[in-house]
């Protein structure tokens, strides 16, 4: 059943066998693709899996149990339907009777509540499709102007005039960028890179930024709650939004007052949510921006959401920083709340959902160095200028480049056999492919091929729920030389890692063990921790063929709970991890194990200049076993 790979199944298999704990699983989803068939067949499984053991305790294989259920879960789904509805019924006519005209006034009120919702609802979703349409083409010109204004550097270097003139041209194009980023937040096209984050120390880093933004006249004050939740959520984009929310309220005390930030923890229950129809009752976090202005009139308070709705005077605003905010944090899954008085100051109160899990390090990526490489790199845009830009910005940083004009033309070089280490794509294509088929064609002919898609707006295709798919690479539209520099060489670094894994895997001969030791005479005790299969297994087999034990974890959270138990030598952490990040892993194991020797295995040079771990070594990725081996080395001679 080649079609199951995918479902889940082979990866609780792979479980089983590393963890030696059995599974059992009741009524599994399973599609079957059934021959004639367009649609695949969906069937319902009970799943055992029994891991055996040899007298060593060893895992030597799995006993598998399953069986179809369908027709049971089927008929027991149709009786619990059946039987729900009945008391729904009974509970909503006896209801109706002894309360007929109460329940009918209450409909009626209701009724014309949601039908103004309703209303709302359309309007926002089609300024919303409006916007997003607009910020796509918009971006797109962006692009051209900006990467040919960034080429042009070069060429004026040492005039100082032009320089200047060019600087103000950049400028010009990040705020055009700017505008449209709030377009697309306000029509939710944004592609959001939610982090875990604690607002506490968010808005203590922006201390300094606020005051310069609010000038000397403003007091600011902020108060935050102890215990505050964690929340996931952008935090580039939640910065966009206090910043906005605090000119706004400058503005509104024209200059002098005093503006209070305050966080905490809340709960919106369901009395809230009903009387808020966006609303789903729980645990938030608050951050509530508090000004002494003139306040907002209620006849015009349902409107200040709206794109283009300002009250400041022509050319002193573009009406887009609330819409911003409310498009952002729906789009997060929170709420917006306005409560203002004329005369007396306005709060605006932005509700984000609570997260159990750890805070996320943040790391400063503009401290990444910029450099290019050799690679080819084959560039799809059927946008002539967008495209002869990009191309001309790749070959400047030394790649050869190929282009196409739509995925069709793109298919066939793929399909030619030129050997590309690279599809840049954008994401919305013309013609009868689509750009997410096309990277599917194209890694099934070339599985080591990276994938870096690009777009001045985000779609379905490669966008759920907000947030990129899992292991989808995303450039937005505009971007400069230096960050298509650094997302270039992050993407390739990681295919590449992937492919060496995939590689020693697959080779059917047994690599002669190396004989070479790390330091002194004995063997190093190496914790490995990757979140990437694939990657962990081949980097554990690295560290077991140079000599040394190695431990494994795919999370910092399991690492800590492993080194509770065991002795380390040398830590080798990923920085991207999910959860806590390998950055934050470091430091925590820096402070209680101050012995154990910390380096990074990252795909871009992130580590050097944002770990905050003094000492620590770095290792590029791609690595190969000669490169384990000096960075085990290099550790060992510091131990």
């Amino acid at each position: 059943m080649p079609e199951v790979e995918g479902e889940g199944f082979f990866e609780l298999l792979d479980g089983v066998f590393r963890s030696g704990k059995p599974y059992i699983g009741r009524n599994l989803q399973v599609l079957l693709q059934r021959e004639g068939d367009a649609e695949p067949d969906e069937r319902f499984i009970n799943l055992i899996y029994q891991p055996i053991f040899d007298i060593g305790g060893n895992v030597t294989g799995i006993f598998v149990d399953g069986f179809d259920v369908t027709h049971q879960k089927r008929a027991e789904d149709q009786l619990q339907s059946l039987n729900h509805t009945l008391e729904q019924r009974v509970e909503q006519r006896t209801h109706e009777l002894r309360s007929a005209l109460l329940q009918l006034e209450k409909e009626t009120v209701e009724r014309e509540t949601a039908q103004i919702a309703l209303r709302q609802a359309q309007e926002m979703e089609a300024l919303g499709n409006l916007t997003g349409g607009v910020a796509h083409d918009f971006n797109n010109l962006l692009q051209v102007v900006s990467g040919n204004l960034q080429l042009l550097s070069k060429d004026i270097d040492g005039n100082a005039r032009a320089e200047q003139r060019l600087e103000n041209a950049l400028a010009g194009v990040a705020r055009g960028a700017k505008l449209a980023s709030q377009l697309l937040a306000f029509g939710r096209r944004q592609a959001l890179e939610p982090k875990v984050v604690n607002c506490r120390k968010l808005i203590q880093n922006m201390d300094d930024m606020l005051r310069r933004a609010l000038g000397e006249e403003i007091e600011l004050e902020t108060v935050v709650s102890g215990g505050l939740w964690n929340t996931l959520i952008d935090p580039s984009q939640l910065e966009n939004a206090i910043l906005n929310l605090a000119i706004n309220a400058r503005d509104a005390m024209d200059g002098r007052g005093r503006l209070t930030i305050e966080t905490a923890n809340a709960v919106l229950d369901d009395d809230y949510a009903r009387m808020h129809e966006d609303v789903c009752p729980g645990q938030y976090v608050l951050v509530a921006v508090t000004d002494t202005g003139s306040g907002i009139p209620s006849d015009i308070i349902d409107h200040v959401l709206e794109p283009f709705f300002s009250t400041k005077s022509e050319g002193k605003g573009t009406g887009l920083g609330l819409s911003m905010v409310y498009g952002f944090l729906k789009q997060s899954g929170g709420h917006l709340k306005i409560y203002s008085e004329v005369g007396h100051g306005t709060t605006m109160k932005l509700y984000m959902p609570r997260t159990m899990q750890i805070e996320d390090g943040l790391a400063n990526l503009n401290a990444i160095p910029v450099k290019g490489g050799t690679e080819t790199v084959l560039v799809v845009e059927d946008d002539d200028g967008v495209r002869d830009t990009s191309v001309a910005l790749l070959t400047d940083l030394g790649y050869r480049v190929l282009k196409a004009h739509d995925a069709q033309s793109a298919f066939a070089i793929v399909n030619s056999g030129i050997p590309i280490d690279l599809l840049f794509t954008d994401v919305v294509m013309p013609g009868p492919m689509r750009s997410t088929e096309l990277a599917r064609r194209a890694k099934a002919l070339f599985p080591n091929m990276a994938v870096l898609y690009t777009s001045g707006y985000t779609e379905n295709s490669i966008v759920h729920g907000g947030r990129l798919d899992a292991g989808v690479e995303l450039l937005s539209k505009p971007y400069t030389r230096e960050t298509l520099a650094r997302k270039i060489r992050h993407v390739l670094s990681n295919a590449r890692q992937h492919q060496i894994a995939v590689e020693r895997l697959e080779r059917q001969e047994q690599v002669p063990p190396f004989t070479r030791k790390v330091g002194r005479t004995e063997s190093a005790r190496v914790l490995v921790v990757e979140d990437e299969p694939l990657i962990l297994m081949s980097t554990v087999d690295m560290v077991s063929e140079l000599g040394h034990t190695a431990h494994e974890a795919g999370s910092a959270e399991d690492a800590l709970a492993l080194l509770e138990t065991h002795d380390v030598d040398v830590l080798l952490t990923d920085i991207g991890l999910p959860g806590m990040s390998g950055t934050d892993l470091a430091r925590q194991v820096r402070e209680r194990w101050p012995s154990v020797r910390i380096a990074f295995a990252s795909g871009d040079d992130i580590a050097k200049s944002a770990s905050g771990t003094d000492n620590a070594l770095h290792l590029p990725k791609p690595f190969t076993i000669d490169g384990l081996a000096e960075i085990l080395s290099n550790s060992a001679e510091n131990m």
